[in-house]
């Protein structure tokens, strides 16, 4: 179960914690590109509609990247092995659809540089949660608690820059700022509870690849029943569907970004806890920053006080998730961790040894998986050609961008997901 254990043919630096830490700086590029067509909603585009938009490519997404990456016969085998933990994934799901509609009202107030540092408060609520149901840091020494500690308040400190300096932008009413302010905090706060699931799933064994299939179904669910609930009934919504078809594509596209971003994220909890994971994967605060100043101009209409204090606030925000991330749990802190993962066999009958073998990148599953099927192509073939039949009916939308830095950032993130794709393949196989 150790974050630092080593392959034994493989040098020191492609250790668990490593691949970990690799893994939260790729999901916070991919989930700072996700949210970038969040932007619609400032083109009068229904809040829930947007999230509906996006969930429907993340359940897309959700479905085709498994089935490339391990087939359909080890998803349904690992899930018949620990299926106790299918209600866990559709609360997980469930949850990150309220967050993910809260986001887009937050961006729709505040913005996108702005929103998202704030609901990145999640690592906050991931962090007490792994402290208290997970055992992480315990028993980790003086120092490692003063680097988690010291990063707790440091991104306390860095959110409060940011909450002042949006209510004092002049283009923005001042209640309209709190809402604004108050739905990325209460994302944060869902966001953050999320996490438990996806921790207890991994200290029992589940292939991350087997988690998000099943979680969404919960997501879908929630986002289809707020939408339809806001619009006055499943007419209203396919009303406002159909409205938003020129962006639909767009939408979609953000749904897939956000799923390969949540994946690395789950690698990372999953390898390093989500106390550590999950502020690291929260860089994504830069990514969403540089999205929303370099490619929307953003923080064009602020004042120079306000811009600085956006900027100094994602950069102590970010500074005190690295403390976090980058406090690597001691042996003594490992034990604890053994500990959990104990309880959680034991309760639900799984083999300790086994348990333990995947969580130090192993796959025994991957030796009992049936081969694959030719019928597998049919879900990738279908997710595909809904892509192409989204991009037929895309228009380009009336929003300002700045080609030379957009095509830049994805450039990057295509970066991260080659080399750290690449990681987890040679270390775990995906395991």
């Amino acid at each position: 179960m150790s974050p630092t254990t080593k392959s034994a043919t493989l040098p020191p630096a492609l250790s668990l914690h490593r691949l970990g830490v690799i893994c939260g700086l790729a999901a916070g590029a991919w989930l700072g590109a996700a949210e970038a067509p969040t932007k619609l909603v400032t083109m009068g585009y229904s809040p829930f509609v947007i999230s509906v938009g996006m969930v429907a490519g993340v359940f897309v997404a959700r479905w085709t990247v498994p089935v490339l990456l391990k087939g359909t016969g080890y998803v349904l085998l690992d899930l018949r092995e620990k299926v106790h933990l299918v209600v866990w994934a559709v609360l997980a799901g469930m949850l990150w659809a309220v967050a993910n509609t809260l986001t887009v009202f937050a961006i729709r107030n505040v913005g996108l540089s702005i929103a998202f540092p704030l609901w990145n408060t999640n690592s906050l609520i991931g962090l007490f949660w792994g402290w208290l149901l997970f055992n992480e840091l315990r028993n980790a020494g003086a120092r490692q608690w003063a680097k988690v500690l010291g990063g707790g308040a440091a991104m306390l400190t860095g959110a409060c820059l940011l909450a002042w300096a949006t209510s004092h932008q002049s283009s923005i009413a001042p209640n309209r700022a709190t809402l604004g302010i108050l739905a990325a905090l209460g994302a944060g706060v869902l966001w953050g509870t999320m996490y438990i699931p996806y921790r207890k799933a991994y200290i029992s064994g589940m292939n991350p690849l087997s988690f998000v299939t099943v979680f969404t179904f919960g997501e879908l669910g929630t986002a289809i029943t707020l939408a339809a609930v806001f619009h006055g009934g499943f007419h209203g919504l396919l009303v406002e569907l159909d409205r938003a078809r020129p962006a639909m594509f767009w939408l979609f596209l953000g749904g897939f970004c956000w799923v390969l971003g949540d994946l690395f994220q789950q690698y990372a909890a999953k390898y390093i806890g989500i106390g550590r994971g999950i502020p690291l994967s929260n860089t994504n605060q830069l990514w969403g920053l540089a999205w929303g100043a370099l490619v929307f101009g953003e923080l064009a209409g602020l004042g120079l006080t306000a811009q600085i204090l956006v900027v100094a606030g994602s950069l102590v925000m970010i500074a005190g998730a690295a403390s976090i991330s980058f406090a690597e749990a001691p042996e003594s802190e490992q034990a604890s961790w053994r500990k959990a993962m104990d309880r959680e066999c034991g309760r639900y009958g799984l083999n300790r040894d086994r348990v333990a073998a995947v969580l130090q990148g192993e796959d025994p599953l991957d030796k009992e998986t049936p081969s694959r099927g030719w019928w597998e192509l049919i879900f990738v073939a279908g997710a595909l050609g809904g892509f192409v039949w989204l991009a037929f009916g895309a228009e380009r939308q009336p929003l300002a961008v700045n080609p030379f830095w957009m095509i830049l950032l994805a450039a990057a993130t295509l970066v991260f997901l080659v080399v750290c794709g690449t990681l987890l393949w040679k270390r775990t196989r995906f395991s």
